[in-house]
């Protein structure tokens, strides 16, 4: 694969901003020519539904401009169902493990959880933070306000099933 076919599907899985150095880390390229192929890439993709966004030191595929109405619609649309059992799932894993990456949900749960996550965000349940190489995620305020309480330890058995969890976890790590 080309390059510039790397970094789309590294952009595509990231979903997010990465920064242009990380991409020339990674590929074990100069900075200039990530660069230089994100500029093809960009124009590759400025006729399509997805386009890359381009800053002085960050990329980031996004959705076209032209959809914004038709993404909107389906935001409200998503945020007018029940949180599935996989999200709620997924959201109590989130609230007693964060920060917790997505490959960490992923391998708790044993399912990708992309589209999960995507939703808890949308939600504003769950916030992403970029503290660390990979994306992590955590319990948004919204979340702790309507449940009622300040912080994540004021819940109900908060130790006990943070223990079971994690028991969970360690039995997960020595079967495979």
């Amino acid at each position: 694969m080309t390059l510039e076919q790397q970094i789309e599907g590294v952009l595509f899985y990231k979903a997010a901003p990465i920064k242009i150095t990380a991409l020339a880390q990674l590929f074990s390229v100069e900075a200039g020519e990530v660069a230089v192929v994100g500029a093809s890439l960009q124009a590759r993709l400025a006729g399509g539904a997805v386009r890359l966004q381009m800053t002085d030191t960050e990329f980031q595929l996004v959705t076209a401009p032209e959809l914004d109405e038709l993404i909107e619609s389906i935001r409200r649309d998503d945020l007018k169902r029940d949180i599935s059992k996989a999200g709620a799932e997924t959201l109590a894993i989130i609230l007693y493990r964060s920060p917790i990456t997505r490959a960490e949900i992923d391998r708790i749960r044993g399912v990708n959880s992309s589209f999960i996550i995507r939703n808890l965000l949308v939600r504003g349940l769950i916030e992403r933070t970029a503290d660390s190489r990979f994306p992590q995620f955590t319990i948004s305020a919204l979340l702790l306000n309507h449940l009622g309480i300040t912080h994540k330890t004021d819940l109900p058995n908060y130790e006990i099933i943070l223990n079971q969890l994690e028991t969970f976890e360690a039995e997960q790590v020595t079967t495979e």
